[in-house]
């Protein structure tokens, strides 16, 4: 049950440290740099694609689904890489991508050749007009799920770009390939699989081709083979739909382990403009239980754009008003921005986002950056905005990359408010009041609070609609978590008199808490 109380970084591995100066991040990198993971109190790294790609999809266009790419290291590299971690006490996870593959890989190479033998491990059509009820994802760029081929002469299916061919799961040579692949990764000592696009991997005439009960069943039989052959490994769904939707990618504990909490990321945003927390508790009333033994993952950011698939379309406007009013911020139905620049670099209000991501049920992935305030670029291609190289160092190329920076992988962010010089690792482990140094004492805090991990979880009334209130319970605790969304300060009455358990300071049964404000309170009485 590691993971229900384990804090979550995301790495995507070309951005965080380039160990060798060409100007591309790598796992000797992040090897490098474990004595600040540890430091910073995260307890497991998940590490984006970093299989051979030609990089249509920012490395999930995979070309060898069983390969390192060349930029990043080797197996070996990966091996050491992961038994360092592991001597460190932390855990690390891994994308695979079981939906689709590149254009490139050598299963398409050989599908889309005439009379190929294995032409049914893609899903062809003589017309583009087949599963006309499923929606195009990335709006924005495609216009069709289907794209002809000219050498197999047919049209193939895809989710995403049609660089991305989808893989054909009716197949039972591609589900056991596909569990070749887990197996092969978990044998190289990943403790986690975060399973990309679970919610595509079959088609049905008549149906959106999402959430199908074939999928499901295929989970089953992948988590049936992951308990019976290793032991305290997780997947993880990545699956954007509405909480009762993903709910069911837990299973009756017999799918994934975990599974993202979409939905309840776009209010914590709404919330901050509107001064009303409402919205947070209409998607937190929404969600239903989840099986013992499974957990949510709970974020603010992450490399994609922030989406705003699952929310309506006026709400969908108005996060586009406050957040993105130039057009080019948005992508597909999102918005490509790094958390600090989306908060007008307030830090009262990333304070108070972290302090409900924090306490909220589910575990927490925070994304590389974050913890020191990185800004963006979002007039760069694609999400490339959001995935700039880690800012370690105030001085030229930023500490990232020996290279010159005109050599780096894609260039750092020149936004004078956070650009290297202003916003780096080193500057701020030296000042005891940064924000880096505030963002480690709260994962501190938090994990001697498992009841944040692992703890029942109840909305409260706090009598104003600015404020959140919710209480953790478990057998060795019973927290109340205040969260006031207002620019002003607000008071909240409470039954008992209540300490702050961060600080250990008395407060009465009166708390006043200020603007963008959160606080975490026991009973005098209770156990903390």
């Amino acid at each position: 049950m590691w993971f229900q109380t384990a804090t979550f970084y995301e790495i995507p591995v070309h951005a965080f440290y380039d160990s060798n100066g060409d100007g591309v991040g790598d796992l000797a990198g992040i090897h490098e740099k474990l004595d600040y993971l540890e430091w910073l109190g995260v307890d497991c790294l998940w590490l984006l694609p970093f299989y051979p790609s030609p990089m249509a999809d920012g490395g999930y266009d995979v070309s060898d689904l069983t390969g390192v790419a060349e930029e990043f290291g080797t197996l070996d590299d990966l091996r050491a890489l992961l038994d360092a971690i592991h001597a460190r006490g932390m855990y690390a996870m891994a994308d695979v991508i079981v939906n689709h593959t590149s254009d490139q890989h050598p299963w398409f190479q050989a599908a889309r050749q005439p009379g190929s033998p294995s032409r049914d491990w893609y899903v062809w059509s003589e017309t583009p007009e087949r599963y006309g009820d499923a929606r195009v994802i990335f709006v924005d760029t495609q216009d069709s799920n289907w794209a002809w081929d000219e050498v197999a002469g047919a049209y193939y299916w895809h989710r995403f770009y049609a660089e991305q061919p989808d893989l054909n799961f009716d197949n039972p040579d591609v589900r056991e390939a596909v569990k070749n692949v887990v197996r092969f990764w978990l044998d190289m000592g990943f403790d986690g699989l975060r399973m990309d696009a679970i919610p595509y991997l079959y088609e049905r005439e008549g149906t959106i081709c999402e959430n199908l009960p074939e999928t499901h069943a295929f989970l089953k039989e992948l988590r049936a083979m992951i308990d019976g052959e290793y032991e305290d490994r997780i997947m993880l769904a990545e699956a954007n739909q509405l909480p009762a939707e993903v709910v069911a990618y837990l299973g009756d504990g017999d799918e994934c382990h975990m599974a993202y909490h979409f939905p309840v990321m776009p209010p914590l945003y709404m919330a901050l403009r509107r001064e009303d927390a409402s919205d947070i508790v209409t998607a937190l009333e929404a969600t239903p239980e989840i099986p013992a033994g499974s957990q949510w993952g709970v974020f603010l950011r992450n490399h994609d754009e922030l989406t705003l698939e699952m929310v309506t379309e006026e709400d969908r406007q108005f996060m586009y008003e406050q957040y993105a009013p130039d057009p080019a911020m948005r992508k597909n139905i999102g918005i490509r921005r790094r958390l600090m620049p989306l908060l007008a670099n307030e830090r009262s209000q990333f304070e108070l986002l972290h302090g409900v991501l924090l306490s909220l049920p589910g575990s927490p992935f925070l994304y590389y950056g974050d913890e020191i305030g990185m800004g963006d670029e979002y007039l760069l291609r694609d999400r490339d905005g959001v995935r700039t190289p880690m800012q370690w160092k105030g001085e030229p190329g930023a500490g990232f990359s020996t290279a010159d920076p005109d050599r780096f992988y894609i260039p750092l962010v020149t936004d004078p408010d956070y650009a290297p010089e202003v916003v780096n690792v080193e500057s701020q482990q030296a000042d005891e009041g940064s924000l880096l140094r505030w963002v480690r004492t709260l994962l501190a805090d938090r994990s001697r609070l498992p009841v944040l991990g692992n703890g029942s979880f109840a909305l409260i009334d706090t009598g104003d609609p600015a404020v959140l209130g919710y209480r953790r319970t478990n057998d060795e605790a019973d927290l109340t978590v205040l969260a006031n969304f207002a620019t002003t300060p607000r008071v909240v009455s409470l039954a008992a008199p209540m300490t702050e358990v961060r600080t250990g300071r008395s407060l009465g049964e009166t708390i006043e808490l200020p603007g963008h404000a959160f606080s975490w309170l026991a009973e005098h009485t209770g156990a903390i």
